[in-house]
């Protein structure tokens, strides 16, 4: 009878040492699989919407912008779509950028980590400034502005 029960023991504690181990396995699993989850969703993000027209895609981080100088056509519609690559967690500016152009009468701000678009007709041609003044030192920081060149 001692035989009986120490092997009843011994086959007890084995299914306690299994279920222990696909227990301790499905949680690593879905705590592997959610850490995943948000670490595509942090460094892979959608491109933003297409948008017809003369679009000018521009990204603005702490860094400066993507592009200091644009060439448009006068009177040919632009959209000029600028894309906040920091975060809410930035000191400076809060992680929103703007792009403006003020002989224009261009102005958009991106929330951070968005996008966020103007639209307008260049009516005169000319070399025009443009800026972000919300962080980074604003106007002052050559890597906060840029040329916005209208041609014929």
């Amino acid at each position: 009878m001692k035989k009986t029960s120490r092997a009843t023991r011994k086959e007890a504690h084995r299914r306690q040492q299994r279920i222990r181990s696909i227990v301790f396995t499905v949680i690593v699993v879905a705590v592997l699989g959610l850490a995943g989850y948000y670490l595509k969703s942090a460094f892979f993000r959608p491109p933003p919407a297409p948008m017809a027209g003369n679009v000018i895609d521009i990204a603005a981080g702490m860094d400066g912008f993507d592009k200091n100088e644009i060439h448009v056509k006068v009177g040919v519609p632009v959209t000029v779509r600028l894309t906040s690559l920091d975060n809410e967690h930035h000191t400076d500016g809060g992680g929103k950028h703007q792009w403006a152009v003020n002989e224009l009468g261009a102005n958009v701000i991106a929330q951070p980590e968005s996008s966020n678009y103007v639209t307008f007709i260049p009516e005169k041609t000319g070399t025009y400034t443009f800026y972000c003044d919300i962080c980074c030192g604003g106007r002052a920081n050559p890597m906060m502005n840029g040329q916005f060149i209208v041609e014929r």
